[in-house]
């Protein structure tokens, strides 16, 4: 947008010689502007995959008494829970047996 208002200023309102620094300096800012959000966009690296819940706390749906059901990011998991945990308790996720989550009370 910066360029875009360069431009416009230049054509319309500028005399020549300024014209043509102010449409230079607008690109510069948008380049500038740009190389900064690709350098913000590649700090952290993508986090994907069943390992990113190890550690997330989730909300007890069904008793886990072993085995119930949990709620985790909007979705249901199943869940075991040596030490047991009531309906609308809070757990952290402590490990996965492939789709079981392995949760303890927090």
């Amino acid at each position: 947008m910066i360029l875009v208002g360069a431009i416009l200023l230049a054509v319309f309102v500028l005399e020549p010689p300024f014209g043509v620094l102010v449409v230079a300096l607008g690109a510069l800012v948008e380049v500038g502007e740009t190389l900064f959000w690709v350098w913000l966009s590649r700090r952290r690296r993508v986090q994907v995959g069943a390992e990113t819940l190890i550690g997330a706390s989730a909300t007890v749906v069904r008793d886990c008494r072993p085995l119930g059901l949990v709620r985790l990011r909007g979705e249901l998991w199943q869940a075991r829970c040596a030490a047991g945990a009531g309906k609308g308790e809070t757990v952290r996720v402590a490990g996965r047996e492939g789709l079981t989550l392995l949760v303890e009370p927090e």
